[in-house]
């Protein structure tokens, strides 16, 4: 795991607690894109009870405020391809 995405995993596991986690680094697909020269780019499928009774709007919102800081320094592009309560998953 590089470096950025241990600091996506500590961020995400310290405000969501979750009970799945997994954080993939897209960045070697994405190599020669003007705006990723550094990379940056992740994937995040996590399964949280802190999304019960949430949207996914409002969950992908609480994905975002724990990365806050790191968007568009750290991270270029975020995709979370899944974002679902222990019920759900």
């Amino acid at each position: 795991m590089t470096d950025r995405a241990t600091l996506i995993e500590e961020r995400l596991r310290s405000a969501l607690t979750p009970v799945s986690l997994e954080i993939i680094d897209d960045s070697p697909a994405h190599a020669g894109h003007a705006g990723a020269k550094d990379g940056g780019h992740f994937t995040v499928r996590i399964v949280s009870a802190a999304f019960t009774g949430k949207t996914l709007i409002q969950r992908h919102r609480l994905i975002h405020a724990a990365l806050a800081d790191l968007m568009h320094r750290e991270i270029h592009a975020l995709s979370i391809t899944r974002a679902k309560t222990p019920d759900e998953a």
